[in-house]
């Protein structure tokens, strides 16, 4: 079972031996979160396309970030990064980080979920980064219910699922010590995906995740 899902926020010029090792980290991940700048960015980039066309011919899902300010920010500004991540990147799923949990933000997140699925998105993962209210367990493929250090993470009970069938939790952890057993940790509090990084403070998500090349 592919368990892996990787947030990795840098430029493949930059830091290209991490990028290949998350591609020949493949048969291990759910899929990667294509993030060129905080977004799909104003232009397109042609490292981060190609990045993304030898992540898909490897089998890999290639989700698109967009930030949705946790419902505060206009449908059309966030419907817009996924277009653009779909024309330039070929992206075959989305990734709406800063998602509502509650009930209130339902009915926003059923207009984006509708407007990604139309735009081709086969994958869509909400980032809530902790329980959401059941209700958006219909409108995901994969929800986050975690986004945080480690050091919380090992004091955080099991989670209920309350979820339908097919919809799988992600759990999001940074400042993992090695040796760690992440994923044993993960499926306790009921992941079937998860990502466990060495990275601390702003930027966590500019480490690869422990087990795929070398963490820096």
């Amino acid at each position: 079972m592919s368990t892996l899902l990787v947030p990795y926020y840098e430029h493949p010029a930059v830091r290209p031996a991490e990028w290949a090792a998350v591609l020949a980290a493949a048969p291990r991940l759910y899929g990667v979160v294509l993030n060129p700048a905080s977004g799909p960015g104003n232009r397109p980039d042609a490292a981060f396309a190609e990045t993304a066309a030898r992540l898909r011919t490897a089998g890999v899902r290639v989700l698109g970030y967009a930030d949705t300010g946790y419902g505060s920010r206009p449908y059309e500004d966030v419907v817009h990064d996924l277009e653009r991540h779909r024309g330039w990147y070929g992206t075959d799923g989305a990734f709406l980080d800063q998602a509502a949990a509650g009930i209130g933000g339902l009915r926003h997140y059923e207009r984006l979920a509708d407007a990604a699925r139309t735009l081709g998105c086969r994958t869509l993962a909400l980032n809530h980064g902790t329980p959401p209210h059941p209700a958006y367990g219909a409108l995901a493929d994969l929800l986050v219910t975690f986004e945080g250090p480690w050091t919380t993470y090992r004091r955080t009970p099991p989670q209920p699922r309350h979820h339908p069938d097919g919809v799988r939790l992600c759990h999001l952890v940074y400042g993992v010590p090695p040796g760690e057993d992440a994923a044993s940790a993960a499926r306790e509090r009921g992941a079937d995906v998860h990502c466990a990084v060495p990275g601390t403070g702003a930027h966590p998500w500019g480490t690869l995740p422990h087990g795929v090349g070398s963490a820096r």
